[in-house]
């Protein structure tokens, strides 16, 4: 594929255009009411270069974003305020939010816009025609949004969290202006590109999280491809239930039992190895300050918490070897935590897991922090970004890359 880029537009010359930008603000909340706040910003941070770059160039910028999943109408918890907010903390521009996405607030805002400033609109989906499935409704929309932007206007694709989604902001929209693609989304490209394409190797991918469902595709595709597939988080219970272990009551998924058995046994063929925990950390509940033990793979029952225990994070030995498998690689990929690293007592593994990343990457390895739950982690453990080759902000996104989809907000760029 062959996109223009933002640096084509700014060779065009911005000022005194305005200039759509998707931006990724999809942030985690706390609290509620007045006192709810960003969790972590780094979605946000993600977003600000290609902002300043615009602003600085002279043109007004209005801002597309989404939160949370509303239903096609206005909610109040799913507002862009608090991202908004964080983002004016850390701009050296000025930062207006509308009150609507392209109602009257909107409009009278976008109109008066000076240069350098930069508009958020209220969240996309606060509108039901965003992630409508009728075609024309998403171009009615799509329509509406690059009104805003007068004569002269054009289109900035950096949401690379939304690509993977064919939705009015992201895909509908590149056929109303002309269309360019953000830095956050090159960057990313370019890295899924690396790991897609030759990896240096070892090639080690890294899954955790709690679902296997959502990770099938993506580790269908690397069976062949990665050196080694490390699987923790609750989705390795459906592993363990697989090779015949009773696994408590931890998370399973009991219909995907057969899927991963045909993977453990074409991977053996692959070139492939599956690395799996040999030791769990079992909790009697689910809750930070539950009794726990640590306990073999094929013995969780015997826990002492019986058929109930939960599997809440891989033991120490696991980690020592995932950790060792990881500082071996020249490229690695990691998306989803290990454990329930919300709490104190389950977050051993993923920390181990994150060291080891640093670790890599401190060695000249290629290393990508895949997220989603796993950005969080990191920087909840107290890593910064620069202790990785490449934080993604795509979650759903990469692994859909990762699985060879095709991404309908890259397509959109490429027409």
């Amino acid at each position: 594929m062959s996109y223009s880029s933002l640096d084509d537009l700014l060779s065009e010359g911005v000022r005194g255009r305005r200039v759509l930008v998707r931006s990724d603000l999809n942030v985690p909340l706390d609290g509620s009411g007045p006192s709810v706040r960003v969790s972590d910003d780094g979605r946000v941070k993600a977003s600000l270069p290609v902002l300043q770059k615009l602003s600085e160039a002279g043109a007004a910028v209005i801002v597309m974003a989404h939160l949370g999943r509303p239903k096609g109408t206005p909610e109040p918890k799913y507002s862009l305020r608090p991202a908004v907010d964080r983002l004016a903390d850390l701009a050296p521009f000025k930062v207006i939010l509308a009150g609507d996405v392209t109602g009257s607030s909107a409009s009278k805002l976008a109109d008066g816009l000076q240069d350098g400033d930069v508009l958020v609109l209220e969240n996309v989906r606060f509108d039901a025609r965003e992630t409508s499935k009728d075609d024309a409704e998403r171009q009615a929309f799509a329509q509406e949004l690059a009104s805003l932007t007068g004569s002269g206007g054009a289109y900035v694709d950096d949401a690379f969290g939304a690509v993977h989604r064919k939705h009015a902001s992201v895909y509908d929209i590149a056929e109303k202006l002309p269309a360019y693609q953000g830095d956050l989304v090159k960057a990313e490209v370019e890295v899924l590109q690396r790991l897609t394409g030759e990896p240096e190797r070892p090639f080690v991918v890294v899954l955790g999280g709690s679902k296997v469902s959502d990770k099938l595709a993506v580790i269908d595709n690397l069976i062949g491809k990665a050196d080694q597939i490390l699987v923790g988080g609750g989705m390795v219970f459906t592993f363990l239930a697989a090779q015949g272990h009773k696994v408590g009551g931890s998370l399973l998924e009991e219909d995907q039992q057969e899927a991963v058995r045909g993977y453990l046994a074409r991977a053996q063929d692959a070139g492939t190895e599956f690395v799996l925990p040999t030791d769990i950390v079992v909790a009697e509940k689910f809750a930070a300050d539950s009794a726990h033990a640590t306990t073999a793979a094929d013995a969780m029952e015997e826990s002492g918490f019986g058929s109930g225990g939960i599997g809440l994070d891989i033991g120490p030995d696991s980690g020592s070897v995932f950790a060792e498998c990881i500082r071996r690689a020249r490229t690695v990929f990691w998306n989803g935590p290990m454990g329930v690293f919300e709490f104190e007592a389950f977050a051993a593994g993923t920390q181990t897991v994150a060291a080891a990343l640093a670790e890599a990457t401190s060695a000249g390895a290629l290393t990508v922090v895949g997220g989603g739950d796993s950005a969080a982690a990191v920087r909840s453990l107290g890593f910064t970004d620069d202790r990785f080759g490449h934080i993604s902000t795509g979650g759903g996104a990469s692994l859909e890359y990762l699985e060879g989809k095709e991404l309908p907000g890259l397509s959109a760029l490429d027409r």
